[in-house]
């Protein structure tokens, strides 16, 4: 695992090989970051859903997956400003893959299937967006307070 944390702690990222056991130090890295930051009431959603993208990037990849954690402003109420405190905790999960994941509707009894649906329940927001090489999943999470 390579991490990084920003000297403002606005941001901390890692890039994990696509192992088995990646997806278990990721949710510890994050589960970390968030304590440290003192934002622990984010921790069980935000680890939940780092878990599925993690585990999907598992499945449909080999090459490294990255995890990034950043906390952002939203825009204040004149166009152009922002709000002096971050107000929304933004996780990526980016692998090599350039194909977006899909949302499926899945029966009773399927094994997998659920794991965008969680992400699209749970997030404020969320979304993917293409990079040089592969993709990222990302997804908001309102800050509390």
């Amino acid at each position: 695992m390579v991490g990084v944390l920003d000297i403002e702690g606005a941001c901390a990222e890692w890039t994990f090989p696509a192992e088995p056991g990646a997806v278990r130090t990721a949710r510890h890295a994050v589960r970390d970051a968030l304590r440290d930051w003192g934002l622990e009431e984010l921790s069980d959603v935000s680890v939940l859903l780092v878990s599925e993208l993690v585990t999907n990037s598992l499945r449909y990849t080999s090459g490294p997956i990255g995890v990034r954690l950043v906390r952002l402003a939203t825009p204040g109420p004149l166009a152009g400003t922002a709000t002096a405190a971050p107000v929304v905790l933004r996780v990526e999960v980016s692998d090599p893959l350039p194909d977006p994941p899909r949302e499926r509707a899945a029966g009773p009894d399927d094994e997998g299937g659920r794991g965008m649906q969680l992400v699209a329940c749970s997030a404020r927001r969320w979304g993917t967006r293409r990079g040089k090489s592969g993709k990222t999943v990302w997804f908001e999470l309102a800050l509390p307070g």
